[in-house]
């Protein structure tokens, strides 16, 4: 849980004060992360290496790969890390809606608004994770969320008239099937490949956070960002289980700590994040829309209702895992 994440960080803090080391040999790993360096989860990976490497004396070195360097896409993950072609990834999982419905919980549109929420959603899903995770030979290290979804274009997306018609890019079913219902002609894309599009014209705006446009500059195609605060999906850290197997159990903990540390690093930015990505936006052109009307939200939830309910035909545990998240959200 993020409370205990951020306990169990300090923790680990105290711990590299120790200088604890393992006795085993040099081990050399490469990270795979699809977004740019600049973005939320490259800086969460980054710390997450830093603070293994320190934890270790330099014995753990993961190099990180930001970009999709190597070639992997974020759909390639799952199999990648399972089979051991990529040792450690950091992966947006909405796109692995094919493997299992349970990714695709913390994009549903509209069900976790605030930060509170999102943490208490991931709370109930994390179990679910971690099971689906070690059944692919992989294990489930930490998850931090993206900042609110909004979207992108070159107008103000602020009414069901202004969206209408407009190729948007998705980043999984949900938004998909949200936008489809919602009158405009959705595109699901890999992140690689959002920029290619704009710059051929083939799409018309992006669904995505203003960390994640930020990062990668948007505002050389777009002038708008419309707040909807569409949803705040999850980006986990996953490795594949052989080599964390073959590390000795000084190795293994400190992983374990290294990634806590970074949960509660990630989690953590999300309360100043979306202001510096605004004032970075207006600095560079772009107009921030934040004043849309409770009509245009209302009439992207009931959109949305296509989506969550075929979300839960899907998943045999949606009830249980809804319940749990309500409980959590309550205490």
């Amino acid at each position: 849980m993020i409370k205990h994440t951020i306990a169990a960080a300090a923790f680990a803090s105290a711990t590299l004060g120790l200088g604890l080391t393992a006795a085993s040999a040099q081990v050399a790993l490469d990270l795979a992360n699809e977004y740019p360096p600049a973005s939320i989860h490259a800086q969460t990976a980054d710390t997450f290496i830093e603070a293994l490497r320190e934890a270790s004396g330099g014995e753990i070195d993961i190099t990180a790969h930001h970009g999709a360097a190597l070639g992997f896409r974020s759909a390639d993950h799952f199999d990648a890390v399972g089979d051991g072609a990529v040792d450690i990834a950091s992966t947006f999982v909405g796109v692995w809606a094919g493997i299992d419905p349970v990714f695709l919980v913390s994009s549903l549109p509209f069900l976790a608004p605030s930060i509170e929420d999102n943490i208490a959603l991931y709370e109930a899903t994390r179990p679910y994770y971690e099971q689906t995770m070690a059944d692919a030979n992989q294990v489930f290290l930490f998850a931090t969320p993206w900042p609110p979804s909004g979207l992108w274009g070159n107008k103000p997306l602020d009414s069901m008239e202004a969206i209408a018609g407009q190729r948007i890019r998705t980043f999984d079913a949900n938004g998909t099937i949200t936008l489809r219902e919602a009158g405009a002609a959705p595109i699901q894309l890999s992140w690689a490949d959002t920029v290619p599009q704009l710059t051929a014209g083939g799409i018309d705006g992006v669904l995505t956070s203003a960390d994640g446009g930020a990062a990668a500059q948007l505002w050389e195609h777009q002038s708008h960002f419309t707040e909807v605060n569409y949803a705040m999906p999850l980006q986990i850290m996953h490795m594949n289980q052989d080599i964390f197997d073959a590390m000795s159990s000084e190795q293994q903990q400190m992983v374990r700590e290294a990634a806590a540390e970074a949960e509660a690093f990630g989690w953590g930015l999300l309360a100043d994040r979306v202001a510096q990505n605004y004032a970075q936006m207006e600095e560079n052109g772009m107009t921030i829309v934040t004043d849309v009307s409770a009509g245009f939200l209302d009439a992207l939830g009931e959109a949305a209702q296509t989506t969550v309910a075929e979300w839960e035909a899907r998943f045999p545990a949606a009830d249980a895992l809804l319940e749990s998240f309500e409980a959590m959200r309550t205490r």
